[in-house]
């Protein structure tokens, strides 16, 4: 395949496709964090897995009480990246935590999540991409640090939910592409 020179390409070819129309639509309350003079910080990389089945219910699993995070709390299957891209990652994490098959082309991102704990700790980004299809039904194959699978509904999900995985679950269902959460106003 020949490469086009006059093609945008990257950022560009997202923006001429209309991508950046999403870029900048936030909630309206929403005031951009104070800019900050200091140091500036790895942030760390999750990947998140936004399952929908045909009724519109999603998957949330129950992690465990003695995981480092939010023990007893409804959360994405998620993961962060070994040495790998992000939807390599979320491909592995879906089959090593659950047994599902995820296509990667069948992959597309429906939300990033930039927060920070309240203590400021390690900031973080969630990328949040759904699946179209997939195989396999939900197995426990981590029991360790998740208790069960559930089919919730969007509208009415189980407690408690880790915080920005509400958050993220509004925002797609709204359309937002992107939010932060814990930064200082």
């Amino acid at each position: 395949m020949t490469e086009n020179p006059e093609e945008p390409r990257g950022n560009a070819a997202l923006l001429a496709n209309g991508a950046g129309q999403h870029l900048l639509r936030l909630r309206d309350d929403h005031k951009p964090p104070a800019a900050g003079g200091g140091r500036a910080r790895l942030n760390v990389l999750g990947v998140h897995l936004y399952l929908e089945r045909e009724d519109g219910r999603i998957l949330l699993g129950l992690r465990h009480p003695d995981v480092a995070f939010a023990g007893r709390h409804y959360h994405f299957l998620a993961g962060h990246c070994e040495s790998e891209g992000a939807v390599a990652c979320l491909v592995r994490e879906a089959e090593e935590e659950a047994g599902l098959t995820i296509d990667p082309g069948d992959v597309e991102l429906v939300h990033t999540v930039h927060m920070v704990d309240e203590g400021g700790d390690q900031p973080r980004i969630g990328l949040v991409f759904r699946a179209r299809t997939w195989a396999g039904e939900p197995q426990l194959r981590e029991p360790d640090k998740c208790l069960e699978w559930v089919w919730a509904d969007p509208a009415q999900l189980p407690e408690p939910v880790v915080a920005y995985t509400r958050t993220a679950i509004e925002a797609i269902g709204r359309g937002v592409p992107y939010s932060e959460l814990g930064w200082p106003a």
